[in-house]
């Protein structure tokens, strides 16, 4: 098996499944987690729920199959599965009781931040925290998903990375006659797992969906779990702007990944659809670089590649995921 799969930071820790708003009543969908297929339902009340995406008789994939009444039915033999995961009904024995091992495997599930999260071993605490969306000046919009080729930790080190501004992101986030990266700050968070980095300058062509005119902007960063970073970003141009932005990656296997992005921001002038169509465009320029870098697992020997002073945030991530273990290993 996958060395991902068995990964125990990983498998007892939260990712992102889903949007929640595709998620609709008395219907299956599914995803893939850590090399696992899942099916994710909503029963009528609402309430979520996230099942290992395989019927215990004959295999079949419950995602192809109905919510009828609370209970998902096999597509294939009809069986009936309750909530809980029991196996209530066998169509072709009406009279017999189902085995108690006729039983769907359940995954802890979570609701935060307009998408579904879930854990497929022992959570070891909640859903990575993203304060930002509990303030209501800010607005809350989910983009994605992105699938790309590459491994979870190469992407969030290339979220974290501003030298790449005027080269990747050229006219939009950098240019590259003033790409020049100033000394910043890192510290490990004042509270709970992760590190920080603060004092993050960067000159900006277009600091956002709403400004052209260009602007120095101040960023902070934040890796709050191994694949979970949220960036802060105020222009010094715009009085009363300001945006935050979470990258979730959800691990499809190896060096395979599904990325959500989850905005919170003081634009309300446009669109859902205006703002996810600038947030594409900026993810879809860094899209062939992740897939496009030799190893796609991040290696973490500190030998293996050449870090300069500004990439101080990228070694203390991989320092970071160095120290977690199996994580670590797989990625050296």
């Amino acid at each position: 098996m996958a060395v991902i799969a068995d990964d125990p930071v990983l498998v007892d820790d939260w990712h992102p499944v889903a949007a929640s708003s595709a998620i609709v009543c008395n219907s299956l969908v599914g995803t893939q987690l850590l090399g696992r297929e899942l099916a994710l339902w909503r029963d009528a009340t609402g309430v979520l729920h996230a099942w290992e995406d395989r019927c215990p008789h004959r295999g079949t994939r419950f995602s192809i199959g109905t919510v009828e009444e609370g209970q998902v039915v096999c597509r294939y033999h009809g069986w009936r599965f309750a909530a809980e995961g029991p196996c209530v009904r066998v169509p072709a024995l009406p009279k017999d009781t189902p085995a108690p091992r006729a039983m769907a495997r359940a995954y802890a599930v979570r609701e935060r931040y307009g998408l579904a999260w879930v854990c497929v071993g022992d959570p070891r605490g909640e859903v990575p925290p993203y304060e930002e969306t509990a303030d209501p000046a800010l607005r809350q919009v989910v983009c994605g998903p992105y699938d790309v080729a590459s491994s979870g930790p190469r992407i969030v080190e290339n979220f974290l990375d501003m030298a790449h501004f005027g080269y990747v992101h050229e006219g939009i986030l950098g240019d590259r006659t003033q790409s020049e990266v100033a000394d910043y700050e890192v510290a490990p968070l004042p509270q709970g797992e992760g590190i920080i980095a603060t004092r993050c300058f960067a000159w900006q062509p277009q600091t956002n969906s709403l400004s052209h005119g260009g602007s120095q902007v101040e960023y902070t960063y934040r890796v709050v779990r191994p694949l979970t970073a949220i960036l802060t970003k105020v222009p010094q141009a715009q009085a009363g702007f300001r945006e935050a932005i979470s990258l979730h990656v959800q691990p499809l296997g190896e060096e395979m990944s599904r990325v959500w992005i989850v905005l919170a921001m003081t634009n309300f002038k446009q669109s859902e659809a205006e703002l996810r169509a600038f947030q594409d465009r900026i993810f879809l320029q860094d899209q062939p670089i992740l897939e496009n870098q030799v190893p796609r697992r991040l290696p973490l020997d500190p030998a293996a590649e050449i870090p300069v002073r500004c990439d101080r945030m990228s070694v203390a991530y991989r320092r970071y995921l160095a120290q977690r273990g199996q994580i670590g290993r797989a990625h050296v």
